[in-house]
């Protein structure tokens, strides 16, 4: 039942975050052009519901010229094709704002387990163990919320089946209120891959740029 409410919640939280945010998004769509050449978006191959694939929709944060299919912690210096914009879009996790309308389409939920890359088969496979596929992706998450970047493969796969067997509006407004107050912190961010999940997870803007 809860399913059906909640993918309800989604749908009115996304259509209003997308009209009231809307003047954020100008802001930062005029300082990504300013701040460097290339498309404002960029989107990016992952795993949804049922283990089916869609494109996640991010803020560019790097520059046009950062070499092809290579994630970010495997290059030198990654920290020299981040943008200056895009250094503070990660910092806040602005970068993040266009996932509202993947969760407006239906293709993600405000709380759930982050969609993993369509390649990290680990990390799907330890997450098949817990049903954690079988439910729409989120923005944020349980595991988002304890530890983030710096969790292990098998961490963060059973932190997202605890999700599964807790979801409840109750649970999802905890993961929220959670959320706020790891932003403002930074908890568990890791920037250029040197956690253990963000060496799988974070990658550069040249996937597939729109």
């Amino acid at each position: 039942m809860y399913v059906k409410v909640k993918r309800l919640i989604d749908l009115i939280l996304s259509l209003v975050g997308l009209i009231v945010l809307s003047p954020i998004f100008l802001i930062l769509i005029i300082a990504i052009k300013l701040d460097s050449k290339g498309p404002v978006l960029f989107k990016q191959k992952r795993v949804g519901i049922n283990k089916t694939h869609f494109y996640i929709l991010k803020f560019r944060t790097m520059k046009i010229d950062t070499p092809k299919d290579t994630p970010t912690h495997l290059l030198k210096d990654p920290d020299q094709y981040i943008t200056k914009v895009g250094k503070f879009l990660r910092k806040t996790s602005l970068d993040e704002l266009p996932q509202i309308w993947n969760i407006f389409v239906g293709q993600m939920s405000i709380i759930g387990p982050r969609p993993a890359l369509w390649n990290q088969y680990d990390l799907i496979a330890e997450r098949d163990k817990y049903g954690a596929n079988d439910v729409p992706p989120g923005l944020t998450g349980w595991a988002q919320i304890n530890g983030r970047d710096e969790l292990p493969i098998e961490v963060k796969a059973k932190l997202d089946g605890e999700y599964i067997n807790r979801m409840s509006f109750g649970f999802d407004l905890k993961c929220f209120i959670g959320t706020i107050v790891s932003v403002v912190k930074r908890d568990g961010v890791v920037e250029g891959g040197t956690g253990t999940l963000a060496k799988k997870e974070l990658a550069s803007d040249q996937e597939r740029s729109i």
